[in-house]
């Protein structure tokens, strides 16, 4: 990866990232990604942490993918350990982007049951592209823990995330569709229903599970 931004560069990038303006953030996360620079690496995760446009935020990220992983790694397993909801769950989807395997120890069982589903939703999406090979098990257990949870984007998240780690999740999500609790057994079911189909729309999936469950039935 070549870095060629020009030392008297950096100042002003720096200050850029930080304007009030989202657009001027913007182009300068998209300038600093285009002649990437160690200098940069800091500055891009702390204003991951802060950023409220998604946008800019998605531009951050990329402007994070282009540095050298040696550098960003580090920095971002840091922050998916931050007290700030928005640095754990803007770390976790740059390593999710990154795609490096030894993020995977940053991925805590707290981070995939967080209480702010943004932040367990980014976790869920990195936990199943970097879980190690064998893993993948114990991975499903502790996402099932999660079935009948949250709004409709948290369940379609989780559901997607199941189906992505395949077969092995398919005792859990029998468990959970044996169990007491009729959202759990709906969403367990609707879950297997998408691994089976992946072109089932996840509302007919979960209006259908539904129904199975109301009808005393367990698919």
């Amino acid at each position: 990866m070549t870095m060629t931004e020009p030392d008297s560069e950096v100042p002003k990038a720096l200050r850029a990232l930080a304007d009030d303006r989202a657009a001027v953030r913007l182009r300068a996360a998209l300038a600093v990604g285009t002649a990437p620079d160690p200098a940069y690496v800091g500055a891009l995760v702390e204003r991951c942490a802060v950023e409220d446009e998604f946008f800019v935020r998605d531009m951050l990220t990329w402007a994070l993918t282009r540095h050298p992983v040696a550098l960003t790694l580090p920095a971002l397993v840091r922050e998916a350990g931050s007290e700030r909801a928005r640095a754990r769950s803007q770390a976790l989807h740059t390593l999710s982007k990154i795609g490096d395997r030894r993020a995977w120890p940053a991925i805590t069982r707290e981070l995939l049951t967080d209480a702010d589903e943004e932040v367990a939703r980014s976790a869920w999406r990195a936990a199943v592209l970097l879980v190690p090979q064998g893993a993948e098990p114990e991975l499903a257990a502790v996402l099932a823990t999660r079935l009948g949870r949250g709004g409709r984007e948290t369940r379609l998240s989780l559901s997607r995330a199941l189906a992505a780690l395949g077969e092995v999740v398919v005792p859990v999500l029998r468990d959970a569709g044996a169990g007491p609790d009729p959202e759990v057994r709906a969403h367990a079911l609707a879950t297997e229903r998408l691994l089976r189909d992946p072109d089932a729309g996840f509302e007919s999936a979960i209006e259908e599970a539904k129904r199975i469950v109301a009808l005393g039935g367990d698919g």
